[in-house]
């Protein structure tokens, strides 16, 4: 699993930041990528990317304000340019298939593939054999969700040494171990398999939080993220701004991710207030909460590896 932002700003974008994108690659675990917001120049940004476009097929939407989806007619369209068939689905707030459609209608966009919605609530919005997917409403003013991706546990390792000292040897026979609760050799022996696998490897937890205030009962909801994503708009020293916008702070953001026990934590969304010599003295105030903490920029990458 890997994580890249393809837009790290809020509100507008600048020279140094774009609006907001993240790109979740899943392709060894799916063969896709998923999509968390769709800021203005996304697909701009995609270009720099290895990503290709028709390997996206999940949209998630925090929000409806415009610096988190005025990007996707443009991607939607050119997705259809770029060899995009499949089809693809894209959760977010009520209001988010009206938007879409009526920029394509206007437009007289025509895709060579099928777009599904799925309005979303809280709770659990999807499953597959892989992955779960939660929602978490948020304090943003208007509807605004967190994304909590769950990998479900992955099967032991087999253990190959505990199986030649009963004299099995490497062979098809070792997949059959890995897929079967009991296999039967040649000579008529019966494995019981759960003793030649080791414990199941637990799935990685990536949380993603759309623009929100501090709030302490999101710490539940990103419990125990190997990676969380929190937004970061404001410092300590604009902390009345940032309740008046229904922002966080960077040191919010951080104590968000210590008292959810999170062993990462990206800080995303930064303010256009900031000049990169601000950078330092944010990362600091996190710091001093959360050691783990990092600022992202655009195309900011960071794998999410077994622990």
């Amino acid at each position: 699993m890997r994580v890249i932002f393809t837009g790290t700003g809020s509100g507008i974008p600048n020279k140094q930041r774009n609006v907001s994108g993240i790109l979740l690659e899943i392709l060894q675990e799916s063969d896709a990528v998923w999509m968390f917001d769709c800021g203005e120049g996304t697909q701009h940004q995609i270009l720099h990317t290895p990503t290709k476009p028709r390997k996206i097929n999940k949209i998630f939407i925090t929000h409806l304000h415009g610096d988190h989806i005025f990007g996707l007619p443009g991607f939607l369209s050119s997705r259809s340019f770029q060899g995009g068939e499949s089809p693809l689905t894209i959760y977010g707030p009520k209001g988010i298939d009206d938007y879409v459609e009526q920029a394509l209608a206007v437009s007289q966009t025509r895709l060579t593939y099928d777009i599904h919605y799925e309005i979303i609530d809280e709770g659990h919005i999807f499953e597959d054999t892989n992955f779960r997917v939660f929602a978490k409403q948020l304090n943003h003013g208007i509807p605004s969700f967190g994304f909590r991706i769950e990998e479900k546990d992955l099967p032991g390792r087999l253990l190959v040494d505990r199986l030649k000292d009963v004299g099995v040897q490497p062979g098809p026979v070792y997949k059959q171990i890995k897929e079967n609760d009991q296999v039967t050799l040649g000579d008529g022996t019966i494995l019981d398999t759960k003793e030649f696998i080791g414990p199941p490897k637990k799935g990685r937890v990536i949380t993603i939080f759309g623009d929100t205030m501090y709030q302490s009962s999101h710490i539940h909801f990103a419990q125990d993220s190997d990676l969380l994503i929190h937004e970061g708009t404001f410092s300590h020293e604009q902390t009345e701004l940032a309740t008046q916008y229904h922002h966080s702070t960077t040191e919010q953001a951080a104590k968000l991710a210590k008292e959810a026990n999170a062993k990462q934590l990206i800080i995303t969304h930064l303010s256009g207030r900031f000049q990169a010599e601000d950078y330092p003295k944010l990362l600091q105030e996190a710091r001093t909460i959360f050691p783990a903490s990092h600022i992202a920029y655009d195309f900011f990458t960071q794998s999410v590896d077994h622990y």
